[in-house]
């Protein structure tokens, strides 16, 4: 059985989210493995209230983790300077289960230096924010709750399903 790589990321808010999804288990599939993507399940009709259809997609999210046997996660910035906070949450749910997790980013840099270059509005002088938070700076490209756990790449899926191809063999 091919291996199964749960697709996370922001992509299920785009406009063609159903296309890019599939390009994506297409993509998956050229290199010998299964997508499982979000959107492949469809909320029942019978679910018309939106905290009973929020439920139903946790769940069946969650269901497609526990099946698959490694994460690949889009971690760029979205709506901000921050990866999208449920890719976050799928990633820390996959590492706990035990499932090795790749994620990319598009550019190289630390985290701060990232925002400096893609936001240098939000950046005050040295180490912090332009309201004097301090920004983290490891050298590491995201959040250290993400870049430890997981392997980071640079560029798109296709690099990322490499890398996350051969760690599982």
């Amino acid at each position: 059985m091919p291996p199964r790589l749960y697709l996370a990321g922001p992509e299920v808010f785009r406009p063609d989210a159903v296309a890019h999804g599939e390009a994506l288990k297409a993509l998956c599939a050229r290199h010998g493995c299964t997508g499982l993507f979000p959107l492949d399940n469809a909320i029942p009709p019978e679910l018309s209230e939106p905290r009973e259809q929020a439920a139903w997609i946790y769940r069946a999210n969650l269901a497609l983790i526990e099946q698959a046997d490694g994460v690949l996660a889009s971690l760029d910035f979205f709506r901000g300077a921050e990866p999208d906070s449920g890719t976050c949450f799928e990633v820390g749910y996959a590492v706990a289960l035990g499932k090795p997790v790749v994620g990319y980013v598009p550019e190289t840099g630390s985290l701060a230096e990232r925002i400096r270059a893609r936001h240098p509005e939000w950046v005050g002088k040295g180490l912090l924010d332009k309201d004097g938070w301090t920004l983290e700076e490891f050298g590491l490209p995201l959040n250290l709750m993400l870049a430890v756990p997981a392997t980071l790449v640079v560029g798109g899926p296709e690099v990322a399903l490499a890398v996350l191809r051969e760690r599982l063999g």
